[in-house]
């Protein structure tokens, strides 16, 4: 940018009134020291209120010493002098961008471009500055996760080795066979991940599909998940709202076994709490393969804070998110066990900035309440009741010395769900460790 500045600067016209003295004497050479030039002209204020050339001269060597706010208000003074000076709107462009407003810089610069009066020299750099800030306003990133652990509970095995059936009024106790107990072993995860972002002026768009896999030597417990996202982010003026929509496929032992079909809006109205508040509203088709009854329309009202936890010590590097949610799940077929549901969920994340890297925390409480008896057959017939906790613990570090885009992955997980049922009472504890590489 300092090249920029030194080229256009000696083959425009000066904009000067007579008061303000000969400014060719402080134009920069090949090295310039733009911090001793901005000490220079600052007393030369007075005298050049109404030069166009002294503000451009001002708020470039201000720009290239580190102060943004005050080169920004320099070029502005010289555009409304003189809208035409280009040394101005080059730097004006510049001081633009690296104040975030990318588009208006973008929009200025292409501006710059068209002009008859450019000197060949500039062409290209401008050119050049034009696709590097145009290629910002899209990113494509794969991402490939693979990771080795051990799970207690691969098949999602019930705690309990029998289950009690109600016959003609009396209990009894019913063995499970063995394959429906928990069984454990090491197992690799591999996630592949494909995500692309297109900004415009006005909004963001964001695409992501994602495969994952869980392989084990309990094949009929292997996984394989396929997801495809849609979203789109329309910030405001403090205010945002953001719709989502997406599809995903999950198969168990190599059979399909749930495909849910989703769309989700949230908003965030301007706020000035510490903790900005923001509403969603969530709408799932699921559909169950092999037990068709199963299949449902789940809803989903949420309200949710962001909260910055800043003190002296971690200088603003923690996040927390609060979110309290009210479910509803509709049968789509007569007939379903439980019929309906209804239950609330809270869900907390917490995120933490280390020196070598992020910790990151999510712990999950979900509640669910039949409207009618399960079945006659088990509990006497009681309306279900599950909940069920999550927690997830994970660390990620950067690996430089294997990439920039290289990161160590620690998660750990432990889910338990609980009934007055016993067929839905299981507990899950994972631990893996491995690579995540970013291209």
């Amino acid at each position: 940018m300092q090249r920029l500045f030194l080229l256009l600067l000696i083959s425009m016209p000066a904009y000067a009134k007579a008061a303000c003295p000969d400014l060719s004497t402080y134009y920069p050479g090949n090295q310039p020291d733009w911090s001793g030039l901005e000490q220079q002209l600052a007393p030369l204020l007075a005298e050049c209120l109404e030069s166009s050339e002294f503000f451009a001269l001002h708020g470039a060597a201000q720009l290239n010493s580190g102060q943004l706010a005050a080169a920004l208000e320099s070029l502005e003074r010289a555009l409304l002098i003189e809208p035409d000076n280009g040394a101005a709107r080059i730097d004006y462009a510049q001081a633009l961008y690296e104040q975030g407003q990318l588009f208006t810089a973008l929009e200025i610069n292409a501006q710059l471009l068209t002009r008859t009066d450019l000197p060949p020299n500039l062409q290209p750099l401008l050119a050049s500055r034009q696709q590097s800030w145009q290629a910002l306003t899209r990113e494509t990133v794969y991402q490939l996760d693979v990771l080795a652990g051990y799970d207690d509970n691969l098949n999602g095995g019930l705690d309990s080795g029998q289950v009690t059936l109600t016959l003609s009024g009396n209990p009894v106790p019913l063995e499970l066979n063995p394959e429906f107990r928990p069984i454990g072993g090491p197992y690799l995860n591999s996630r592949l991940a494909f995500r692309h972002s297109r900004l415009t002026p006005e909004s963001q768009h964001n695409w992501t599909a994602e495969v994952r896999s869980r392989l084990s030597e309990e094949q009929e417990s292997d996984l394989l998940q396929v997801a495809t996202f849609y979203s789109f982010l329309r910030p405001n003026r403090g205010r945002s709202w953001q719709l989502n929509a997406g599809m995903n496929h999950l198969f168990f032992g190599g059979a399909a076994l749930f495909s849910g079909t989703g769309i989700n809006a949230r908003y965030r109205p301007d706020s000035k709490l510490r903790c900005k508040p923001d509403y969603g509203l969530a709408f799932q088709h699921q559909l169950f393969h092999q037990q068709s009854r199963l299949n449902g329309l789940e809803s989903k009202f949420a309200v949710g804070f962001n909260c910055p936890l800043a003190s002296a010590s971690n200088n603003g590097s923690q996040q927390l998110r609060v979110e309290f949610g009210l479910l509803h799940n509709s049968e789509l077929k007569s007939g379903r066990l439980g019929d309906d549901r209804q239950g609330w969920q809270i869900n907390l994340d917490w995120q933490l900035l280390l020196p070598r890297g992020v910790l990151h925390a999510q712990f999950n409480h979900t509640r669910l309440d039949d409207d009618e008896g399960y079945s006659a057959l088990v509990a006497n017939g009681e309306e279900r009741v599950a909940k069920r906790n999550f927690f997830l613990l994970q660390y990620r570090q950067p690996l430089r010395f294997l990439g920039y885009d290289t990161s160590l992955l620690l998660n750990l997980y432990h889910q338990r769900q609980r009934s007055n049922i016993e067929l839905f009472s299981s507990t899950d504890t994972s631990a893996e460790i491995g690579i995540s590489w970013a291209f």
